[in-house]
């Protein structure tokens, strides 16, 4: 397995709120684990709501005894989201803050992704799909055909999220588990790169013969060529699709 995470500030933003973790090598009971989160609020609060995400699921899976991958990542995020909330109980500066969470991991030839907000994942198996569901005002829009998915991408609404970490005492996430085959690539991001770059020249970005690193520093780059008007978070992963299950 080959992965690779980075995130940039992008260019017109002062501080970076997202945070990203990829690991190839086993977290827990976990194979491997990879975390993409956005982070919202004021002041530092935004930046604080996503690295705390990203190191409580990490801590989370890291000392469970659990071994289900669906019930361990349900189980990190439910503690990242009592914890968001108690921090920002405890200093009103950080009142309302929030982040979205991306969660996957890779077990024998499946992955099993977890999301809260509209931050994505895809999967590129001869052309890009996305797996999740963003939760939006203008995904429900489109959903509702009240609008296209290319007006989606340029309406002024479409910061607005519908469900986050740290939003709501019960944190409501969506899973999906999916084949992995050879040749597969799994690519989880942020707003600040879909926002900026089309679909397909993000497929023509992740199906060429790159590292996952060089996939990942050009999609940043293509969003910061796109203006990058906000912070870019992309994480790479490259499935062995014949890897014996871990747990």
């Amino acid at each position: 397995m080959k992965a690779y995470a980075i995130t940039d500030v992008g260019r017109k933003r002062n501080m970076n709120q997202d945070s990203v973790f990829a690991s190839a090598e086993p977290v827990g009971n976990l194979p491997n684990l990879f975390i993409v989160a956005d982070g919202m609020g004021g002041h530092n609060a935004g930046d604080f709501a996503s690295r705390y995400t990203v190191e409580t699921i990490v801590r989370s899976i890291s000392e469970s005894g659990e071994k289900n991958p669906i019930r361990l990542i349900r189980k990190a995020i439910e503690e990242a989201n009592e914890g968001v909330r108690r921090e920002a109980a405890e200093h009103p500066e950080m009142a309302g803050m929030g982040t979205t969470a991306v969660v996957t991991t890779v077990v024998g030839n499946f992955a099993y992704t977890a999301n809260v907000g509209d931050s994505r994942m895809y999967l590129y198996n001869g052309t890009l799909r996305q797996v999740t569901r963003d939760h939006s005002l203008v995904e429900e829009m489109v959903r509702l055909r009240e609008i296209t998915r290319e007006e989606a991408r340029f309406h002024p609404d479409k910061n607005i999220i519908t469900r986050a970490v740290g939003a709501a005492e019960k944190v409501n996430m969506d899973f999906f588990d999916y084949k992995v085959t050879p040749g597969s690539t799994i690519l989880m991001c942020t707003d600040g790169l879909t926002n900026m770059v089309a679909d397909g020249e993000i497929e023509g970005i992740v199906e060429g013969q790159l590292s996952a690193e060089e996939k990942a520093r050009r999609l940043v780059d293509a969003a910061n060529a796109h203006g990058g008007a906000d912070n870019i978070g992309v994480v790479i992963v490259e499935p062995d699709a014949d890897e014996e299950e871990e747990c």
